[in-house]
């Protein structure tokens, strides 16, 4: 079996008899770790570790479109303050991995909804120049093939920041149910562009509302605005034959699990470990075989060698047995990993037989 067909034998209970290696990355500072202790400059970091990328994407732009035209407002020696393509206003620091700090949104109630569902309209221009080229090499891929399925919520929070979404689910109601049916419609223009022409394995999505100790949406509310929106994409995807729909979400999801499940999201990535010890074998008792995991790894174990990399694969043993568990670091990994950790992992990874 080649990697996209492990997977989804993997995901979907079938024999199989080792793990897709998968290898996701590490911050730019890690990389730049990495060099120093021998990964050459300029090399494939799949080809050095002899693991694979997540996934095959077929780059459909569901993005905004056009975006709004960037504008420096402010530049002084350790950040610069700009309008950014999305309309955010944002202070950005300069030469080191950080998020921004926001200062002002268009988007902060219903009045400045027009000038972002404009652009969140289905256009021909969204699809490659050169799509056909890229169908191909999907259709010849040995990697699971994937279709954007955007972020129902995550982008809400982008254009309006955390404060305004998280109140904008309670005061308007009415208005947020609109805009996961204007972005979740985008979804479903993209998948009709693509399914027919090449099968998807995995319909792949990304929200990054929760942290440390829960979501940033009230979760009935969140079931009664949201849920509609990914069942509509998840009945599509499964009118193609794609029955995978993965969403990529840091953070303490447990509060939103079942709501996606209800809406049919039946793959979560990455199951962060962090503080609060999420356990994706507890998820898997409480909600069965329908939920599948892509991570689960704590990436904290690889900085500590190869005891701990030995300890953190052998509680996920059980899963990988099972099935419907693909193992993967819970997020990209830390500058205190050296190179030779990683290795160990993946050369541990590689070697698993069932």
């Amino acid at each position: 079996m080649n990697t996209r067909e492990l997977f989804n034998a993997v995901m979907h209970y079938e024999p199989y008899d080792r793990m897709p290696v998968f290898h996701w990355g590490g911050w730019g500072e890690t990389v730049a770790r990495w060099r120093g202790e021998g990964l050459p400059e300029g090399a494939s970091e799949h080809e050095f570790f002899n693991a694979s990328p997540l996934c095959c994407g077929i780059p459909v732009n569901l993005d905004l479109f056009p975006l709004f035209e960037e504008e420096v407002l402010e530049e002084t020696a350790s950040s610069v303050v700009m309008r950014q393509n999305d309309g955010v206003i944002a202070r950005l620091f300069k030469g080191k991995s950080s998020i921004p700090t926001y200062i002002d949104y268009i988007l902060k109630d219903p009045t400045g909804w027009p000038e972002y569902e404009k652009r969140l309209q289905p256009d021909p221009a969204r699809l490659p120049q050169n799509l056909d080229e890229i169908l191909e090499q999907a259709r010849n891929s040995d990697l699971p093939v994937s279709i954007n399925t955007m972020s129902l919520v995550g982008y809400l929070r982008n254009w309006m920041g955390v404060e305004n979404m998280a109140m904008a689910s309670m005061v308007y109601p009415d208005f947020f149910a609109h805009t996961v049916d204007v972005i979740s419609d985008l979804v479903c223009w993209a998948i009709d562009q693509i399914a027919p022409k090449v099968k998807i394995d995995i319909g792949w999505g990304w929200e990054d509302i929760c942290f440390r100790t829960g979501p940033l949406i009230q979760p009935d509310a969140f079931a009664k605005l949201c849920v509609p929106g990914y069942r509509k994409i998840a009945d599509k995807l499964r009118s193609y034959g794609c029955d995978l729909y993965m969403v990529d979400c840091d953070g303490l999801i447990d509060h939103l699990l079942p709501h996606w499940l209800d809406g049919g999201v039946n793959v979560m990535f990455p199951v962060e470990i962090g503080v609060w010890n999420a356990d994706p074998m507890a998820m898997r008792k409480q909600y069965g075989r329908e939920l599948r995991v892509f991570g689960g790894i704590d990436k904290l174990a690889l900085e500590r060698g190869p005891d701990a990399i030995d300890a953190e694969i052998a509680r996920r043993m059980p899963l990988m047995a099972e099935g419907g568990f693909v193992p993967l670091p819970d997020h990209l990994i830390t500058p205190d990993t050296a190179l030779d950790n990683v290795r160990y992992y993946l050369d541990r990874i590689r070697d698993l037989r069932f």
